[in-house]
């Protein structure tokens, strides 16, 4: 007889073989995709997050994603081929570890990348497991601190991108405005404060879990040559 969950970890494995990367599964949400008008959530109701980023047509989103993104390996050396068995074998662990609170992130893998200008980006590339993790509380995360952003705020959110703020500047020219101000905060990601960004955070989210969970991605560290740095500021970049 085949346990519950092991027809879980089956279920969300077979993604791959039930349209591949490509196709999206039927879900009852689409992460990204939802925006702040179909959210209708409120604080109060959050303190079950966690059941929602662990639903299983979540996490089938998240692993379409993960794939489809492929990616490096992390300091555990699981590669995208091996991920699927790795999943029938070892999510119900993990889930349980989730829902329970108790789940810890592995160290990212510190790898230097070149910069045009000169100098070396380090990024930081998570395990496949935990990328998974962080897809699927993206998905629902997104949709409560969607409707907080500023309106003339156009990267990296659903719905919008470059041509957008581009028709937005022409507008801002044919009103007569003529000065831009281009502002770089060096290393700004590197020198994030946890308890600030945290602070944030806990205003939409009151899953303990869940914050938890985040923090614990923050401090999980970096592993370069074999030796793990510990973390206590900045977001690690490179889990996309």
């Amino acid at each position: 007889m085949v346990s519950k969950r092991s027809d879980e970890a089956e279920a969300l494995a077979r993604v791959a073989e039930a349209g591949g990367a490509g196709r999206k599964p039927r879900t009852k949400r689409s992460g990204a995709e939802l925006g702040a008008a179909t959210s209708g959530r409120t604080k109060s109701e959050d303190h079950t997050l966690m059941e929602e980023v662990v639903e299983r047509s979540n996490l089938q989103l998240a692993y379409q994603r993960v794939v489809k993104n492929k990616g490096a390996p992390g300091v555990d050396g699981l590669s995208i081929p091996q991920f699927k068995d790795w999943l029938k074998m070892h999510w119900p662990s993990v889930k349980k570890a989730l829902l329970e609170g108790r789940y810890l992130p592995r160290p990212v893998r510190g790898v230097d990348i070149p910069k045009p200008a000169g100098g070396v980006r380090t990024l930081g590339v998570p395990t496949l497991v935990d990328r998974l993790i962080q897809q699927a509380l993206h998905q629902v995360l997104q949709p409560l601190f969607e409707p907080t952003f500023s309106d003339s705020s156009y990267g990296f959110r659903p719905g919008r991108g470059a041509q957008q703020a581009v028709r937005k500047a022409r507008g801002y020219i044919r009103e007569g405005k003529h000065w831009v101000v281009d502002i770089d905060l060096e290393k700004f990601f590197d020198r994030v404060n946890h308890d600030v960004l945290m602070s944030r955070v806990a205003r939409q989210v009151s899953d303990v879990r869940v914050l938890k969970l985040i923090r614990r991605f923050l401090e999980a560290g970096m592993m370069s040559d074999g030796l793990v740095e510990p973390r206590t500021e900045g977001t690690p970049q490179g889990g996309g």
